[in-house]
């Protein structure tokens, strides 16, 4: 008898180590799970933690993340102000991040954002040219020759460059990626998955503050 229940306190001990091993928090290495960038980033805002995300409407995974990221947009304190920036690594890209900072400029950005994402992905439209995407911006409304000056202004132009030198000098290779302080960079590769990618960030967030 003294025997089984010894054998019983045992296994329950080590079911409880088991337990305890689960319960402490995953822990995330610079160098495997986030990276600094390649250099320093300067931020938007200088009173709260700058989160920048790096994507593209021509990605895939940029495309899927993006009802997780509103989602995870929700759990963020007022100390941190999460922005988005088209990456931009080939000519159509760049005509894409102008439309981005043009609808941004114009009020159009909201109801325009998960449009072109959805023209692009599940209706399978070739959107790469300024003609093309004035196309499609006249098609929801908007008017093409007040949008079309708008891509052409000045301020849109100086977001574009900066969206470039971004995308040139963070150190990133593929979107999305996310950018913490201007100062660490990380994917969901990086990360082990998209559940651990928000948990890097958040991690990131944290160490900022």
């Amino acid at each position: 008898m003294t025997k089984f229940f010894s054998m019983l306190a045992a296994g329950l001990l080590a079911g409880l180590v088991s337990l305890s091993v689960w319960a402490v928090p995953l822990s995330y290495v610079e160098g495997t799970h986030y990276f600094p960038t390649a250099e320093k980033m300067t931020t938007t805002d200088a009173e709260k933690i700058v989160v920048v995300e790096m994507f593209s409407y021509t990605c895939p995974h940029c495309f899927a993340l993006e009802p997780e990221i509103e989602e995870w947009k929700k759990t963020l304190s007022d100390d941190v102000k999460f922005v988005k920036v088209p990456a931009i690594f080939r000519d159509s890209w760049l005509e894409l991040a102008r439309v981005y900072y043009a609808a941004e400029a114009s009020g159009d950005l909201e109801m325009l954002h998960p449009k072109l994402f959805n023209a692009i992905h599940v209706e399978k439209r070739r959107l790469s040219t300024e003609d093309q995407l004035l196309d499609f911006v006249e098609e929801q409304g908007i008017d093409r020759e007040a949008f079309a000056k708008t891509m052409n202004s000045f301020s849109v132009k100086g977001k574009v460059k900066n969206a470039l030198i971004m995308s040139r000098n963070s150190g990133i290779t593929g979107v999305p990626a996310f950018i913490v302080e201007g100062e660490y960079r990380t994917n969901a590769s990086s990360a082990g998955g998209s559940e651990q990618l928000f948990e890097v960030v958040d991690m990131l967030i944290e160490q900022s503050r």
